[in-house]
């Protein structure tokens, strides 16, 4: 269904120049601003900090300084097989090629991916996950310390 507009407020104050604001500036100029800016969210624009504005006052977490977080090199499980693709390794006696990510300048070893090949990984640190699928794949990991 339309709108009938000969119904509505604005065809009514057509013409009258104020549109019921009244003639000494009432909605002119900056009066009803409050202030420029955040000015006034603690004060007279409280209410509007509160439902609005939650979040804006305060401090938040802890960000840790550069010099004490330990920056890993992390690989997944899918993507050595992208890796053994380019290169030659060498072997173990049963056949299985010998990967050391440590040489590589990998520090972990993760679980993301699928692997199928049964290899030796030697590396410094490796997840559950990462150990239980190279070793279903008939692999094995190594740590080193």
């Amino acid at each position: 269904m339309m709108v009938v507009r000969r119904d509505k407020k604005v065809r009514r104050q057509r013409g009258s120049r104020t549109y019921g604001w009244g003639t000494v500036g009432q909605h002119r100029k900056s009066g009803m601003r409050g202030g420029f800016g955040n000015a006034g969210l603690h004060k007279h624009k409280w209410s509007w900090t509160v439902k609005y504005g939650e979040d804006y006052f305060g401090k938040f977490g802890f960000i840790r300084p550069k010099a004490v977080v330990e920056q890993k090199n992390c690989i997944n499980v899918g993507a050595i097989t992208s890796i053994i693709e380019n290169k030659i390794f060498e072997k173990d006696e049963r056949g299985r090629i010998i990967v050391n990510l440590n040489e590589m300048g990998y520090d972990k070893l993760l679980g993301s991916g699928k692997i199928d090949l049964p290899i030796v990984v030697k590396v410094k640190q490796a997840s559950e996950i990462a150990k239980k699928k190279i070793t279903k794949a008939g692999g094995e990991v190594i740590l080193i310390s």
